[in-house]
């Protein structure tokens, strides 16, 4: 697969430097979709970013997903015809935009969609996400379809949590990748 290929998706406020998605996008030259506006996103307008970026590539995709970016994901599966470039998605550290105290933050995001993806999916998720209880990430998994993966305390799984360049990250994405 060619690296520009392997989309990452990062979520609210961008994906500073230390983050493991800058990491994979410095080391291994993903790419990673811009968006108008980190501070304040709407989610339509993130959805026509993830589209364009799709069909812009001429083979399938994989996208990488963290925080606000896995819920970008789920609401872009659920409205664009074109699921089936996608081969698949890692979905890392989704957050409970739902709660009280962040969904004042998000208005546009909510409700999370919360139908099966199309495509097959792996969702990292820690005990100790200060943005999500892990039951929420498990929930999330059950009803994206997703295989669930436990990362233990790890926060944000973030450039704060120090993950450097993921090599479990990586591992799990590999596994996602077509034959």
């Amino acid at each position: 697969m060619n690296p520009t290929d392997i989309l990452i998706l990062p979520g609210w406020q961008n994906s500073g430097p230390g983050h493991w998605q800058t990491v994979w996008e410095e080391r291994l030259g993903y790419h990673r979709v811009q968006q108008h506006d980190w501070q304040r996103p709407l989610r339509g307008d993130w959805n026509i970013q993830l589209e364009e970026a799709v069909l812009a590539r001429p083979g399938p995709v994989l996208l990488v997903a963290h925080s606000l970016g896995c819920v970008l994901v789920a609401a872009w599966a659920a409205h664009s015809r074109n699921t089936q470039r996608v081969a698949g998605a890692l979905l890392v550290a989704p957050p409970d935009l739902e709660r009280e105290d962040l969904q004042p933050l998000l208005p546009s995001w909510t409700p999370i969609e919360r139908r099966p993806l199309p495509f097959p999916s792996t969702l990292v998720a820690s005990s100790n996400d200060p943005y999500a209880a892990e039951s929420h990430a498990q929930a999330l998994a059950r009803a994206w379809g997703s295989q669930y993966v436990p990362a233990g305390p790890g926060g944000h799984l973030n450039a704060e949590s120090k993950l450097g360049d993921w090599p479990a990250g990586q591992a799990l994405l590999r596994a996602l990748m077509p034959a």
